[in-house]
C-alpha cells in the first residue's frame, strides 16, 4: 500500500491583466510531444493517400496547419481544465495553474493559433482538410474535455479527436475521404482505448485528485479496467488487419501487425489477469512503441 503525500497548495491563478510567460511557457501550452504525434499520424494519413506524384509543398503546408491546429487546441484544453491542473500532481506545474500565465493571454494565443491552422489548411491545402481539423478543435474542446469531469465515456469520444488528424492527412493529399481512410481513422481510434485505459489505472489517484471520472475510479482491483485495455487491444489487432486486403498496405505490414497486435493483447491480459501498477506500466510503454512503428510499417509496405 502506497502512502501519498498530500498535494502542494496550487498556485494562485494569474490575474486576467497580467502579461507573463516566457516563449517556453506558451510552447509548454501547445503539448509538444501530443502535437509531434498529431503530424506523425497526419502525415502517415498523407503519404497513405498518395497515389501519384507526391507534392512536397502541399505536404508542408499540411504539416505546417495541422501542427498550428493541434497546438492550439491543447492549449485550450490547458486553459478550460486549469483547475483540474492545478489539483493533479503531474500537472501542478503547467504555466496556468503554476501563474506563470494570465488564463485570458492563454486564451488569446490558443484561439489565434488554432484559427491560424484552419485558416492556412484552407488556404493552401482544401476545404475538405481544413473541416476536419475545425472539427477536431471543435470535439476535442467543445465535447470531449467538458465530459471528462462527467462520464467514463469520454475516453470514447476523445478518440475521435485523436484519430481524425489521420483522415485529414489522407483528405489533404486526395482530396476526398474513402474507406481506407476510415480503416486508418478506426486503427487510431481503437489504439488509444488501452493506451489511455493503461494511462488511467498508472495515474488513478491523481485523477481523482482531480476529479475526472475514468474508468480506473470505480474500479478498485484494476480488474475491469484490465479487461475494457484487453477487450479493445483485441478489436485493434483485428481491425489494424483490415488495411491489406483494402489494398492500403501488403502482406508485410500484415506480419508486422499480427506480431505488434499479439504482443498488445499479452501485455493486456497481463494487466486483465494480474492487475498492478506495474501491468498498466508495461501496457502503456507497449502502446507507446505500437503506433510509430505501425506507421512506419505501413509506410514501407504501402500498396
Amino acid at each position: 500500500m502506497t502512502v501519498e503525500t498530500p498535494p502542494a497548495p496550487a498556485a494562485p491563478e494569474a490575474p486576467a491583466s497580467a502579461v507573463r510567460g516566457s516563449p517556453r511557457d506558451f510552447l509548454a501550452l501547445t503539448k509538444p510531444s501530443i502535437t509531434r504525434l498529431v503530424v506523425m499520424t497526419t502525415a502517415a494519413g498523407y503519404y497513405l493517400g498518395v497515389r501519384d506524384q507526391f507534392d512536397l509543398t502541399r505536404f508542408a503546408h499540411t504539416v505546417l496547419g495541422t501542427a498550428l491546429v493541434a497546438g492550439g487546441t491543447n492549449a485550450l484544453n490547458q486553459w478550460w481544465e486549469r483547475d483540474v491542473d492545478a489539483r493533479m500532481h503531474r500537472t501542478r506545474a503547467r504555466p496556468l495553474p503554476a501563474g506563470r500565465l494570465a488564463p485570458r493571454t492563454a486564451l488569446v494565443f490558443a484561439l489565434v493559433v488554432a484559427l491560424a491552422g484552419t485558416g492556412w489548411l484552407l488556404a493552401f491545402v482544401n476545404a475538405l482538410t481544413a473541416l476536419l481539423a475545425g472539427l477536431t478543435v471543435v470535439s476535442y474542446v467543445l465535447c470531449y474535455t467538458p465530459l471528462k469531469k462527467r462520464t467514463s465515456l469520454n475516453t470514447l469520444v476523445g478518440a475521435v479527436p485523436g484519430a481524425l488528424p489521420i483522415l485529414g492527412g489522407w483528405t489533404a493529399a486526395t482530396g476526398r475521404l474513402a474507406v481506407s481512410a476510415w480503416l486508418l481513422f478506426a486503427v487510431l481510434f481503437v489504439w488509444q482505448l488501452p493506451h489511455f485505459f493503461a494511462l488511467a489505472w498508472m495515474h488513478k489517484e491523481d485523477y481523482a485528485r482531480g476529479r475526472l471520472r475514468m474508468l480506473s475510479l470505480d474500479d478498485s482491483d484494476g480488474r475491469r479496467t484490465g479487461r475494457h485495455a484487453l477487450g479493445w487491444s483485441l478489436v485493434l489487432l483485428a481491425v489494424s488487419l483490415l488495411l491489406a486486403p483494402f489494398h492500403v498496405t501488403g502482406a508485410w505490414y500484415t506480419a508486422a501487425a499480427v506480431l505488434l497486435g499479439v504482443l498488445l493483447v499479452a501485455f493486456a491480459a497481463a494487466m486483465a489477469f494480474a492487475p498492478s501498477r506495474a501491468a498498466a506500466r508495461r501496457l502503456f510503454l507497449a502502446s507507446v512503441v505500437y503506433l510509430p512503428v505501425m506507421l512506419v510499417v505501413m509506410a514501407l509496405d504501402k500498396a
